[in-house]
């Protein structure tokens, strides 16, 4: 069985990549994405064990001292962090893993696992970015100032990911998203190890 493969996926908060991994899981089979822990507060619409493990402060920084998390950073003043095991299982038994986490967990999962592919999605334009963060209509105006100053950020780390995909036709972008993944699965060595049988067939 072949190893799987580690995903990690970042993008400023607007961009669009909650929705484009979402369709993305909806169209090929074969990855699991691991659902993060973090101590900010649910939102409407969001459940507890799906879009994020919702966990206090104390319990998260308890997790963090027992060396539960592949990676944990803070964000707008909130932890997040990846459960080692949850990833490492998952990858044992031949399943890729999409993880979304933004550029500082990134550069942590690199150094530990330097053969994940890491993407970044970037927005068409600043304007469209603003327009994306007014239209959720959860943030006040000062929260959302807050929110495009730390994407300027964000988005200045691009050079640290292996792809960069823009996000301004949401069909392309994932047909981009797509092909990245399609792309890793035909490498060499992960279809060896799938066709073994067959390739033994064909050269004997």
């Amino acid at each position: 069985m072949s190893q799987g493969v580690l995903f990690v996926v970042s993008a400023p908060s607007g961009a669009g990549k909650t929705s484009l991994v979402g369709e993305l899981r909806s169209r090929l089979q074969g990855f699991t994405v691991s659902v993060s822990h973090t101590t900010r507060m649910q939102r409407p619409g969001e459940r507890h064990g799906e879009n994020y493990f919702f966990v206090g402060r104390a319990e998260f920084e308890t997790m963090v001292s027992a060396g539960a998390f592949l990676e944990y950073a803070k964000v707008f003043d909130n932890y997040y962090g990846t459960a080692r095991s949850t990833v490492e299982t998952a990858l044992a038994v031949g399943k890729d893993v999409l993880l979304e986490i933004d550029w500082q967990g990134a550069r942590q999962i690199k150094a530990l696992m330097p053969q994940s592919q890491s993407i970044f999605i970037l927005p068409p334009s600043r304007e469209t970015l603003s327009q994306r963060l007014h239209g959720r209509g959860q943030d006040d105006a000062e929260t959302i100032a807050r929110r495009m100053r730390d994407a300027i950020s964000e988005m200045s780390h691009y050079g640290e990911y292996d792809y960069l995909v823009v996000n301004d036709d949401f069909e392309i972008a994932l047909q981009e998203l797509k092909a990245i993944v399609v792309a890793n699965r035909l490498k060499t060595p992960a279809q060896a190890a799938r066709l073994g049988g067959v390739i033994e067939k064909l050269l004997a």
